[in-house]
This record gives C-alpha cells, sequence and structure tokens, in this order.
C-alpha cells in the first residue's frame, strides 16, 4: 500500500497539488504569449495520460520527448507520470546516430518531437518506427513515419474523454518507481543513460525551492533545455511547487533576444550556464570600463571599483527587466574574474553544483548567507550530504561525493558501471574534485580525469588557466592540452572583436596580428604560472568546439595534443 509521504514524493503529487493551491493563477507558456492556467495545465495532463492509457501505454512503457522547450513538453512528461511510464528526453542538440541509438535501446512506444527534429526520427528501421506527435502542429507530407499534430492528438484526447463520460482510473504510482531515464552528454566521451526515480526528481526540487522565498505568481523565464534535469528540476518543477509562472524564451538566448524577452516579462528568476554572464559580460560590461581611461584607472581600486560596478549592476538589472531577484548559474564553473564583478556589483546570483546522476543538485546557497564565498558552489543543499574522499594533506583536494534521495537508482542496463560510482550505502563518486572550507562552501578544482599530470609530477587543473584564457575580449573560448609532456592552449576566437581592431589590415597582416596575439597571450599566461606548468605553445582553432548541453566543452575530442583544425 502506498503511503502519504510517499505520494507527495511523486511527479504526480507536485501537479495535483499545485492544480489545488494556484489554480486560476498562470502557470506556463511561451514568452510574450498567454499562458495556461494551473487547472488547463493540470486537465492536459489528465486527458493525455488517459489517450496514452487508451492507446495501451503502461506503466514502465517509454515515452520519449525530443523536442525544444513548450507548454506541451510539460504536459506530455506529467502525462506519461500519471501513469507510470518513464519519460525518456532527448537533448536537442543531439546527432542523428545518437537519436536513433536511444530510441532503439529504449523501445519507446511513442515518441514527441518538432519540425526542427522530426528528420532524425526518419531513418529509424520499420520495426522501430512508433506514432510521432509533432508538438509544435508541424504536419509533414512525408509519408515516412506516422505523424500527428500536437493539436490533433490533443483534440482526440478531448473527445475520448467527452464520448466515455468517466472517471480516470490511472495507476498507482510510488515515490521509488522509475519516472525518466536521460542519457548524459558528458565532457569525457561514453554516454549513460541515468534512471531517475519520482523521489530523486521531487525531493531536489522541493530542497531548491527552500533556498529562497518565493511568491506565488512570479515568473521564471526559461532559457535552457528542459531535457536536462537542471533546467527540469530548478526551472520546471521548482516553479510549480511554488505557484509561479513559466515563460519559455524558445529562441537562442543572444543578448539582444534576452533582453527583449525580460523587458516584457519582467522575471523574479533565470537559470542560465555561465557562458550566458560571460558573453554579457565581455560583450556589455569589459567594453563601457574599457573605453574610458578614467573609468579603467578608478577600476583598479578597490572603493572605486565597487562603485562603478555598482551602477554598471543595476543597469545590468534593467536589462534582466528590472525585477531580477535569482540568477542561478549551474552547469559549468563559472569564470572567477565575472563572478567577482557580479559580487561587486550587487547582482542577485547564486551558483550551484551538481550533476544528472543526482537529479542534478548537491550544493547551491541558500540566498542571502553571508558566509558564502566567492568562487564556491555555496552549501549542501537541504537532505544531502558531501564528502571530500582522499583529500590531499597539503591541499584538501580530494573527490568529492554526494549523498541524499537525490542520487540516481543507477546506469540502465549496467550494473559494472553503476558499482564503479555508486557505494552500496547510496554515496556517489562524482568524478569531479574539490574541498570544503572552514564555512562549509564547497569549492570545484575541475574533473578528475582532466587533471593533468607533468613529467615533473606536477598536478596541473586545466580550468584554472582556462579561466585566465578566457577573460581576454578577443577569445569565444579555449581550453588547456597535455601534448608530448608540455601544455598546449587552443583558442577558438572572437572574429568579429578581431576585424574591428585590424580594420584596414590586409589578409597577411590580419594573420600576422593574431599570431601577435597569441604569443602575447603565452607570455602573459606564463607570467602568471608556475615554470613547470607554462604553456609551451598557443594555436588558434578556427571552428567552435563540440559542446555538451550546458556549454561545456567535450574535452575527450580533443585529448592527445593534435594541432586543431
Amino acid at each position: 500500500m502506498v503511503t502519504a509521504s510517499e505520494i507527495r514524493m511523486t511527479l504526480n503529487y507536485i501537479l495535483d497539488s499545485s492544480k489545488a493551491k494556484y489554480g486560476d493563477l498562470p502557470a506556463i507558456g511561451m514568452a510574450l504569449e498567454k499562458p495556461l492556467s494551473y487547472n488547463e495545465f493540470h486537465s492536459r495532463a489528465l486527458v493525455l495520460a488517459n489517450r496514452l492509457q487508451a492507446e495501451g501505454l503502461q506503466k514502465g512503457d517509454r515515452v520519449a520527448i525530443l523536442a525544444e522547450n513548450s507548454p506541451g513538453w510539460g504536459n506530455v512528461y506529467f502525462a506519461a507520470a500519471r501513469l507510470g511510464a518513464v519519460v525518456v528526453p532527448i537533448l536537442p542538440d543531439l546527432p542523428e546516430n545518437d537519436v536513433h541509438h536511444i530510441l532503439n535501446e529504449m523501445q519507446v512506444k511513442i515518441v514527441f518531437t518538432t519540425q526542427r527534429q522530426i528528420e532524425k526520427v526518419y531513418e529509424l528501421k520499420k520495426d522501430l518506427q512508433v506514432p510521432v506527435v509533432t508538438l509544435d502542429d508541424y504536419a509533414t507530407e512525408i509519408g515516412v513515419v506516422r505523424v500527428m499534430t500536437y493539436s490533433q492528438y490533443l483534440a482526440g484526447a478531448t473527445a475520448l474523454i467527452q464520448e466515455g463520460q468517466q472517471q480516470f482510473q490511472f495507476p498507482d504510482v510510488d515515490q521509488d518507481d522509475l519516472a525518466a531515464i536521460l542519457y548524459t552528454s558528458g565532457t569525457s566521451g561514453y554516454s549513460k543513460a541515468v534512471m531517475l526515480s519520482h523521489r530523486n526528481l521531487t525531493s531536489n526540487a522541493y530542497s531548491a525551492s527552500g533556498l529562497m522565498a518565493i511568491q506565488p505568481g512570479s515568473v521564471f523565464l526559461s532559457v535552457l533545455p528542459m531535457s536536462h534535469t537542471y533546467e527540469f528540476t530548478c526551472g520546471f518543477l521548482l516553479p510549480l511547487i511554488a505557484g509561479c509562472r513559466i515563460a519559455y524564451a524558445g529562441k537562442s538566448p543572444t543578448p539582444a533576444i534576452l533582453q527583449k524577452l525580460c523587458q516584457y516579462e519582467k522575471p523574479f528568476a533565470i537559470f542560465a550556464v555561465p557562458l550566458i554572464l560571460e558573453k554579457i559580460y565581455k560583450k556589455r560590461v569589459v567594453p563601457q570600463i574599457e573605453k574610458s581611461r578614467m573609468l579603467t584607472l578608478i577600476c583598479k581600486i578597490g572603493i572605486g571599483r565597487r562603485l562603478i560596478y555598482r551602477k554598471i549592476g543595476r543597469k545590468l538589472l534593467d536589462f534582466f527587466g528590472g525585477n531580477l531577484k535569482l540568477m542561478g548559474i549551474g552547469g559549468a564553473a563559472l569564470n572567477p574574474e565575472v563572478e567577482h564583478f557580479l559580487a561587486d556589483a550587487g547582482f542577485p546570483y547564486l551558483i550551484g553544483y551538481g550533476l544528472t546522476e543526482c537529479s542534478p543538485l548537491l550544493s547551491g546557497g541558500p540566498a542571502g548567507d553571508p558566509s558564502i564565498t566567492i568562487g564556491s558552489a555555496g552549501k549542501p543543499i537541504p537532505g544531502v550530504q558531501i564528502k571530500i574522499v582522499d583529500p590531499s594533506p597539503e591541499t584538501g583536494i580530494g573527490e568529492i561525493h554526494g549523498c541524499g534521495p537525490n542520487v540516481m537508482m543507477g546506469y540502465y542496463n549496467d550494473r559494472e558501471a553503476t558499482s564503479e560510482v555508486l557505494s552500496p550505502d547510496g554515496w556517489l563518486a562524482t568524478g569531479d574534485l574539490g574541498f570544503i572550507d572552514a564555512q562549509g562552501n564547497l569549492h570545484i578544482c575541475g574533473r578528475s580525469k582532466n587533471v593533468i599530470v607533468l613529467p615533473n609530477g606536477e598536478n596541473v587543473y586545466p580550468e584554472a588557466i582556462e579561466h585566465k584564457i578566457n577573460t581576454y575580449n578577443w577569445v569565444l573560448e579555449g581550453i588547456v592540452v597535455e601534448s608530448n609532456g608540455h601544455l598546449e592552449a587552443w583558442i577558438y576566437p572572437d572574429y568579429e572583436v578581431i576585424d574591428e581592431a585590424s580594420a584596414g589590415k590586409n589578409r597577411a597582416e590580419k594573420r600576422e596580428y593574431i599570431d601577435l596575439l597569441l604569443e602575447n597571450m603565452r607570455k602573459e599566461l606564463n607570467s602568471q604560472l608556475s615554470t613547470a606548468s607554462r604553456i609551451s605553445k598557443v594555436y588558434e582553432r578556427r571552428e567552435p568546439f563540440i559542446k555538451t548541453a550546458t556549454h561545456k566543452i567535450k574535452r575527450y575530442l580533443y585529448d592527445g595534443g593534435t594541432i586543431p583544425a
């Protein structure tokens, strides 16, 4: 028999309780458009669940969502959860071969997708073809797969209820039932299928909702893919628990688009990856200071810098609509220079740390805690324990392990990989290195697999050098790799900045200009590094690095020291 406490730790309870508390309040919609109310959102989820059930979907069956964010995305997720089915969210930027592999391995019963993604399911083997519903109502004339628009599917589901005139009859679902299987897109290569239960996801969302006070009706602007646990837990479940309205950006969050959306929506909260803040800092903040010699001099003095940064911080808040109380930053490490600016500017940010296997948060906040130190990922969130295993006697740095109700059930069909990271008593070995300071804050130093051990035995954390590289205004991104016992840096430049600075030069002169930038960078970096860990060569890369959903470079693709393209 399912107990009351178990029911409260299910996705179904979140949906039902949100409807009961906030019924007529706006719940979810595209930015700049009228949202669904909590009553409407709840009703659609149940109607969809009824149709899925009538078409044979049973508890434990898999439902794939390969789509950009939309209200329909969330409705489908909750409809599947109502039946005890398992959702397989697929990252929209995954290539076709990876999508085929996931759909094949999961043996999904139905796929919900969009026009931008549908070609990825065209070439599935005939015995794998399943019904396809387009959440953006895209109607294709190519008869490769069976396709129905979401509006048609929803209308049919509504008609089914009206014709039957019966109460919903759904199976019992408890907290330890499998809710989702997510394929990681990690930086170290092999993608694993992470199994998360209802309790994994809901416990993490409830813990996150306690990190700061949130008023019902507040607006959460969603800019990250819901198929990633960071956005799903913090940008979807959390606002539903708090009675907030979710507005989906619907477009890539360039600074110009973000500013337009924020002026209209005036969000209370946005969850973002560091790249978004770093772009705004490099494109909007740094140029304001560098174009004035006086401001540059003032910012070299602590008091003067804080005064100038506070003024810029107020403009930055205006950029985000003037109502922002929380910018959640996670998914990758924030550049220290950018964080120091945010802190001096009085900008309302919180840095969190986690991974898919933890649904995802292990640490972050809480808001307003003066003991959170710059450069840290805050305290362990409520209900979660963190420890450092095998710390170095000199530095205190060791592997980060986490334990709590948010830790995954394991990797799908891979006991060996599960046993490598998950202990019998529930502690997860994250593979990340870090330490806990005297105030109890967690500091992340990098991935254990990324540490470069030089011939002299010195350990080099490449992420620390990369933060320095990425402060250059003419750099979009860069990584540090080991090659034949030496360190090399690979740089993808910002060619717009370089073209502006080298205007009037011919092609050969521009080439010399870039070479000079690279060499000067090497010298400046080496003046800040120990003799043993200096950069031997800086190369230009002429195309972007391949990255994960949270914009971390997939390092395994660049190991081995091969000169980049």
